[in-house]
């Protein structure tokens, strides 16, 4: 069984949380703050190439390790041991319920002969990891655990990048779940807490928009749709005859033209709201549930000023933009107020950084 790279366990005490996205490497370094808290060291963004990255896979290797490269550089750090993840779309995942009290390596063969049974290719070609999640809930002699496996060329692309960049991956997770460890940061934010509320964490990257619905921190409903800020920038390019990494260089300064917001950025804004409702519909009609409390928006199409009142105007519910620093103390080297911007897109990166605190 492969476990060359920890997907639950990692064993760097100095880590950088480096996310790989379809239009961006983000770098995030924390430290603690002796307080039981955290301190923002380091960030970086560095904006990659058009079809680098496609449908979360490297098809640029070089291209990308070189974004990555300059994203390390702005970053002034000494540290190159990184935590990275793999899309959700390419890691299977599974709990199982097993006997508690059994040894290392009976897990090992537990978990081994169950992934044969769920997994469409030969054990040989994946990486396969597993954590005891804890007590089952069914008996108390039984134990939970969470099986991940991923086919070993996605794993290995990334590994490629990363090492061919300068840097030394220690960590693999997953981004669905440094998704959610960043929102934990997130959700103590809320009124009381979020205890007992639902709420929708809504995250809108360049391409795809993914939607998850927790409550308590379990999940009750995850969705994907094809919308996503590309399209924004693909309208900015046509309209002032830009190139496509110029359109998204400007949209990111936010230093286009005066009808730009009232010709393409409002009407964006207002498809991104439709596309969130069309979202919440589902959830509603294929659940039992018919509310949510709260509205969480993540990831690049996050950081546009006023997003989050269009879709609050529209869906009559709460809404937040994801910050998951808020509550962080930062070191002088990094400026409060640019930070403040790109915090939703920097969810990822976070929750990879988190992983220096695990136990």
């Amino acid at each position: 069984m492969q476990l060359d790279f920890s997907i639950f366990n990692p064993k760097a005490r100095s880590l950088i949380g480096l996310d790989i996205s379809s239009s961006s490497v983000k770098m995030v370094e924390l430290a603690s703050d002796g307080k039981g808290g955290y301190r923002v060291e380091r960030y970086a963004i560095e904006v990659l190439p058009r079809d680098v990255v496609s449908d979360g896979n490297i098809v640029n290797l070089e291209s990308a390790a070189e974004s990555v490269r300059r994203a390390w550089k702005k970053l002034a750090t000494a540290t190159r041991q990184v935590a990275i993840a793999l899309p959700s779309s390419h890691v299977i995942t599974k709990k199982i319920i097993v006997m508690a009290g059994q040894r290392e390596d009976e897990l090992e063969l537990l978990v081994e002969s169950e992934a044969n049974q769920y997994i469409p290719f030969p054990l040989d070609e994946v990486n396969l990891d597993f954590q005891v999640v804890g007590p089952a809930p069914s008996s108390p002699d039984e134990i939970e655990v969470l099986i991940a496996a991923s086919r070993k060329e996605k794993v290995e692309d990334r590994v490629a990048v990363a090492e061919s960049a300068g840097l030394k991956p220690k960590v693999l997770d997953v981004e669905s779940y440094a998704m959610l460890a960043a929102f934990e940061l997130i959700e103590a934010q809320l009124p009381e807490g979020g205890k007992g509320k639902i709420v929708a964490l809504v995250d809108i990257g360049a391409n795809v928009m993914n939607f998850t619905v927790l409550r308590n921190g379990q999940q009750l409903y995850a969705r994907e749709q094809a919308f996503g800020g590309n399209q924004l920038t693909q309208d900015i390019a046509r309209l002032f005859g830009m190139s496509f990494e110029e359109a998204e260089a400007e949209k990111r300064r936010n230093t286009l033209p005066e009808k730009y917001e009232a010709e393409l950025l409002r009407p964006f804004l207002e498809s991104l709201a439709l596309e969130l409702s069309r979202a919440l519909q589902f959830f509603f009609t294929s659940t039992q549930f018919n509310e949510v409390n709260h509205i969480v928006l993540a990831g690049g199409c996050a950081v546009i000023p006023g997003v989050d009142e269009v879709v609050a105007s529209r869906t009559q519910i709460n809404t937040i933009i994801a910050n998951p620093f808020a509550n962080m103390l930062l070191a002088e080297r990094v400026r409060g107020k640019s930070l403040l911007a790109d915090a939703s897109s920097l969810m990822v990166a976070c929750g990879l950084a988190l992983r220096r605190f695990d136990a």
